[in-house]
């Protein structure tokens, strides 16, 4: 049987180091799936429930290993399906390939079934965006699409017809300027450092800073050493945004944990009370929480031009990788004697941890969900990898779920959108099938893409869902009642047994209702090696409230309660006996 169009792109992706393929067959992309078929043996296809959880996949894939993540989906309705994965991957900055299928192409713009112009459609997204016109076609634009995706770190599109999909490569013409094989799979990822003059006006500022806070995100990962390095010179806190939870340990002695609505005190107070800013790998989005223009001096690293100066106004713009940066800039930074600056921020740190133990060691009823996240941080593997979904089951990850070295942790960070803590978990244990994997996700967000769990079980993926069950939409319901003042509204969800849900799968499910219910339930879980979900029924009242409210924040929950919230006595209260447990602990 001769080559088809479908074989030389998926041979060519072979090349490019891709072993693993997202998605879900269709009409538009059967000739995809026979040149799958016929490879299956250099290259895995997993079969998704819907393709939004394979582009949410494929973007978990690319962050936990650092390669190339590839989904695939039909014409139409299925390449549609892609798209909020595919900006979560676009946002995050992540190296994503998506491979759609269309319809025939000699009946492209006569309103054929299920034709979308998939071209116009993924425009926004990304980054590189063409169409096969031919089996001659297919091979160069693999190679580009790839080394767009892995260069620029973003979303490349690819889309055949149906038709040509199954067109042998004989059949195919090349143009008179066409030189068959004029293009390459070669490719690594580049090294940048910036100029040696840059390096020094940076360290100059670093080392005139008396106060230095410095901010790390996700393109800070992999230099955890050189950060704390830098943080122990400057005598300066590291704040982690969330995206760079793992880039150095919970427990480090340098950092004050996250920063804005999901982050710590101390955090705040570094930013508040800083001269000197150092930012590293991180766009983050919350400006308000930065120090205010003209505090500070800062400077910024990032191997994307393109984000400095983004969100602070730097005196110093550094282009380059964050490790390779580090490790020259530190040979012109002079360490500080006065390290009074770290000291206060440690010495509030200390009093933290020992507010968040306090609220997290609580044994009342109902459970309070920063209970579960205590035990499941402690029962974490010292590889384990992470995944959290967006809601307040953010805020209880970030402050209660502690990174260990040699940890991982991601979520969809800019786009913030629910659903793909499950989906992450199942690629996550795909790519580490030997390392504990772990999905802490709240009712709402699993529930979206919960058809996931159907995958771990055909996979046998030995994944561990904790959800955090309060039947309640509850960063809305807060964000109702504390940003705007108003009672909630449309938030509340009609309640699910989980366990049950597990079994019908295939998988296993245990419940945990009491404190005391907690260990048990994750340690026969945790036990288990099949796919098991964790339902913890939790108190819906408790707030996610920010490290330091505000007096408006305050106001606008009392008006709430005033206006007829439901429940507003019960949460009076339990605000009321949370801070009081803070100031007793």
């Amino acid at each position: 049987m001769s080559q088809t169009t479908a074989h030389a792109m998926i041979e060519r992706l072979t090349h490019w180091g891709v072993d693993t393929i997202f998605g879900i067959p269709g009409d538009g992309n059967n000739g995809i799936m026979e040149a799958l078929r016929q490879m299956k043996d250099k290259i895995k296809f997993i079969q998704v429930r819907h393709e939004e959880a394979a582009a949410f996949m494929a973007c978990a894939y690319a962050k936990f290993t650092g390669r190339l993540g590839v989904c695939l989906a039909t014409s139409g309705p299925g390449a549609i399906h892609l798209l909020n994965g595919l900006y979560d991957a676009k946002l995050d900055s992540t190296p994503v390939l998506a491979l759609t299928g269309q319809t025939y192409h000699d009946l492209l713009g006569m309103r054929f079934q299920q034709e979308v112009d998939l071209l116009q459609l993924f425009a926004g997204v990304a980054c590189y965006n063409q169409q096969v016109m031919g089996p001659q076609h297919v091979e160069s634009l693999v190679d580009a699409a790839c080394r767009n995706a892995l260069s620029t770190r973003g979303v490349a599109h690819i889309t055949c017809c149906n038709d040509f999909q199954e067109m042998p490569l004989s059949k195919g013409h090349t143009s008179m300027m066409n030189v068959k094989g004029h293009t390459s799979d070669a490719w690594h990822p580049p090294v940048t450092i910036p100029q040696p003059d840059t390096l020094a006006e940076a360290a100059a500022v670093l080392n005139q800073g008396k106060k230095v806070a410095i901010i790390v995100g996700q393109g800070a990962l992999g230099a955890g050493a050189e950060v704390e390095a830098l943080a122990e010179a400057l005598g300066a806190p590291v704040i982690k945004a969330l995206l760079g939870k793992a880039v150095i340990p919970d427990d480090s002695p340098y950092t004050t944990g996250g920063l804005g609505l999901v982050g710590t005190a101390p955090s705040d107070k570094a930013m508040e009370n800083c001269d000197t800013l150092c930012m590293i790998g991180t766009s983050f989005p919350y400006m308000k929480f930065l120090p205010k223009p003209g505090q500070a001096k800062a400077i910024q690293i990032d191997r994307d031009p393109t984000r400095l100066g983004l969100r602070y106004p730097i005196d110093v713009g550094l282009c380059g990788d964050a490790r390779a940066t580090l490790m020259a800039m530190m040979k012109l930074i002079k360490p500080k004697e006065d390290r009074s600056f770290l000291e206060q921020a440690q010495k509030g740190m200390k009093q933290w941890r020992e507010m968040m133990m306090s609220r997290a060691t609580r044994e009342d009823s109902p459970l309070k969900p920063q209970v579960v996240a205590r035990h499941v941080s402690e029962m974490l593997a010292d590889n384990a990898i992470v995944t959290c979904d967006s809601g307040t089951i953010t805020t209880w990850a970030a402050r209660h779920i502690h990174m260990r070295r040699g940890m991982q942790f991601s979520l969809s960070g800019t786009l913030a959108t629910m659903a793909p803590g499950l989906p992450y978990a199942n690629a996550a244990q795909i790519a580490y099938p030997d390392r504990q994997v772990v999905a802490f996700v709240g009712d709402g967000g699993f529930t979206m893409l919960g058809c996931e769990f159907i995958t771990a079980v055909k996979y046998n993926l030995p994944i561990k869902v904790v959800i955090i069950k309060n039947n309640v939409l509850g960063q809305i319901k807060w964000e109702q009642m504390i940003f705007l003042g108003n009672p909630e509204y449309g938030v509340e969800l009609q309640p699910i047994d989980f366990v049950k849900y597990a079994e019908a799968c295939g998988g296993v499910g245990f419940r945990c209702e009491k404190p005391d219910e907690v260990r048990p339930a994750l340690q026969q879980a945790f036990a288990s090696k099949r796919p098991a979900i964790i339902e913890a029924v939790v108190d819906p009242l408790e707030p996610p409230m920010p490290a330091s409210a505000t007096p408006k924040q305050a106001m606008h929950l009392a008006e709430a309660l005033v206006r007829g919230q439901p429940r507003g006595p019960h949460i009076a209260t339990t605000i009321f006996r949370d801070k009081l447990s803070d100031l007793v602990s």
